[in-house]
């Protein structure tokens, strides 16, 4: 894995009522990204597939999610990467974006991440103190061999069971690999990205980061 990345600025602007536009600057070139503020000291994660990108899948599901968690006080950082592809370095990305948001005040994110993302979130979530759960939706089963230092923190994954580019075979892998806690959900008839089961996908998903991102009752 390639060094670790050093933060030398952060280049912020409204984007609209609900989000700013910002950039992640190292000496190894720049990060963009969407940020979704918010109170509080949990935040999430979410990176995309080889191609980079900001929004998600099944219709920027990200970008959906974000909206709807970010009044219960829960942060969003949507993150492109640098040279989408690059396992490594990816990686090193979204360790980079779990840091910045650590100076932000979030001590507890979870990670999100599609196809060659679900390996980018699986990397950084098993080296990452700060990650308290890791979901890879229609993930690769490349770069997910680190998957069993992820317990005891939560695994998800997503897939559908008509997958055209990564069949469901490679999340029913990287779950019979993980120690758990993990949960694995098939979706039938849903492609790579997961249009079909949107409403599906946007219900679970959400019910899962809930479950995982609520604090822990006092001793």
């Amino acid at each position: 894995m390639p060094p670790a990345l050093s933060l030398l600025d952060v280049v912020t602007h409204p984007e609209d009522e609900t989000s700013d536009l910002v950039k992640l600057v190292t000496a190894q070139g720049s990060l963009v990204g969407r940020l979704h503020p918010a109170d509080g000291d949990a935040a999430i994660l979410w990176v995309f597939g080889s191609g980079g990108g900001l929004g998600g899948p099944a219709g920027r599901v990200y970008t959906r999610l974000a909206g709807l968690l970010q009044p219960r006080g829960v942060a969003s950082l949507e993150l492109d990467y640098r040279r989408p592809g690059e396992l490594g370095a990816c990686v090193q990305d979204a360790l980079l974006g779990i840091a910045w948001l650590e100076t932000l005040g979030k001590t507890r994110t979870v990670l999100v991440g599609h196809s060659f993302g679900g390996a980018v979130v699986i990397g950084a979530g098993a080296v990452s103190p700060t990650v308290v759960a890791v979901a890879a939706l229609s993930s690769q089963t490349a770069g997910t061999g680190a998957v069993d230092a992820l317990s005891p923190r939560p695994l998800l994954l997503v897939h559908g069971t008509a997958d055209e580019i990564l069949p469901p075979s490679c999340s029913e892998d990287i779950h019979a690999r993980a120690s758990g806690p993990k949960e694995l959900i098939l979706y039938p008839g849903c492609r790579h990205g997961l249009d079909q089961c949107r409403e599906a996908l946007d219900r679970d998903l959400l019910l899962w980061l809930e479950g995982v991102l609520r604090p822990a009752p006092p001793p």
